[in-house]
C-alpha cells in the first residue's frame, strides 16, 4: 500500500471518528494493530498532525459564533469573555495530567486491549446515559457557569485512556450537569480546538527535524482528508444525536471491541 493511499484512509478514520463519541485513537491504533496502517515514529505522529484538519473543520462551521466570540472579547461582552475562561478552565486540566503523567498513559495503556476494552465500557455507559431522563437546563454551549466547564474539562483527561473518546467524555460530562444533547456536542468540539492545537505544537516541534517534505505532503493529504470528512460528519452528527441520541455510536464502540477482543484472542 502506498503511503498516500495509507494518507487517506487514516484521514478517513481522523475525520469520522474524532467528533463522535466513539475515540479516534482508539480506532486509529486498531487500524494500526491489525490491518498495518501507521506503524512507525513517523506515522505515530503523522495522526496527530492531521487532527489539525478535522480542527479547521470546526473553525469553518463555527466561523461566526467563534468570530463573534473574538470580537466580544475586545468589545467588553462578558458572555464572550466569560467564555473563553470556560474554554481554558476546562483545557487546563488535560494540560496537567498530560505534563505529569503523558510518557506514562502513552508506555503503559497504549495497547489494542485495553482500547477494546474501553471501547466496549463506554459503549456500555453511553447506553445508559441515552436511557437516563436527565433534565436539560444548559442549552447555549458558550453560556456554561464556570464549573461546569471545569467539571468537563476534569472528565475530558479520562479519555487519555485510549478508547474511552475525548468527545465522549466530554459530551457525558456535560449532559450529567444540565446541557442538552446538543450543547453537549458542541462544547467538546469547542474544548478540542485548544486541547488538539496543543497536542499538534508539541508534536509538530518534538519531530520537527524529522520531517521531510516527502513527510509533508504525506501529512498535508491526511489534513485535508480529515478536514473533507470531518466537515461532514460533524453537520450530520448534530441532527442526528439531537433526534436520536447515542446509541448507534454506543453499539458501534460495543461491536468493534468486541471483534477486537475476539481478533486479539485469536492471536492476529
Amino acid at each position: 500500500m502506498s503511503d498516500a493511499i495509507r494518507a487517506v484512509i487514516l484521514g478517513i478514520i481522523e475525520g469520522v471518528t474524532e467528533f463522535l463519541p466513539v475515540s479516534s485513537t482508539g480506532h486509529l491504533l486498531l487500524a494500526e494493530r491489525f490491518f498495518g496502517l501507521g506503524e512507525g515514529a513517523f506515522w505515530d505522529s503523522f495522526t496527530v498532525l492531521i487532527q489539525l484538519g478535522a480542527i479547521l473543520a470546526i473553525v469553518v462551521l463555527y466561523f461566526k459564533k467563534l468570530w463573534d466570540v473574538a470580537i466580544g472579547m475586545f468589545t467588553g461582552d462578558a458572555y464572550a469573555r466569560r467564555f473563553v475562561i470556560g474554554v481554558l478552565v476546562a483545557f487546563l486540566p488535560a494540560v496537567i495530567v498530560g505534563l505529569v503523567a503523558g510518557k506514562y498513559i502513552k508506555s503503559m495503556l497504549f495497547n489494542p486491549w485495553v482500547v477494546c476494552f474501553s471501547l466496549i465500557v463506554g459503549g456500555a455507559i453511553l447506553l445508559w446515559v441515552d436511557r437516563l431522563d436527565l433534565k436539560a437546563r444548559e442549552h447555549d454551549a458558550t453560556k456554561f457557569p464556570l464549573l461546569m466547564y471545569l467539571y468537563i474539562g476534569i472528565a475530558q483527561c479520562i479519555a487519555m485512556i485510549p478508547g474511552v473518546s475525548r468527545s465522549g467524555a466530554s459530551i457525558v460530562a456535560a449532559m450529567f450537569l444540565g446541557a442538552d444533547k446538543r450543547a453537549a456536542a458542541e462544547f467538546s468540539f469547542f474544548l478540542a480546538i485548544p486541547t488538539m492545537i496543543g497536542a499538534f505544537a508539541y508534536d509538530f516541534y518534538k519531530n520537527r527535524s524529522e520531517m521531510t517534505m516527502d513527510h509533508m505532503g504525506i501529512v498535508a493529504i491526511g489534513f485535508v482528508v480529515s478536514f473533507i470528512t470531518a466537515i461532514i460528519v460533524v453537520k450530520a452528527f448534530l441532527g442526528y444525536v439531537t433526534r436520536h441520541g447515542f446509541v448507534v455510536f454506543a453499539w458501534w464502540r460495543v461491536i468493534v471491541g468486541t471483534l477486537g477482543l475476539i481478533a486479539l484472542a485469536l492471536g492476529h
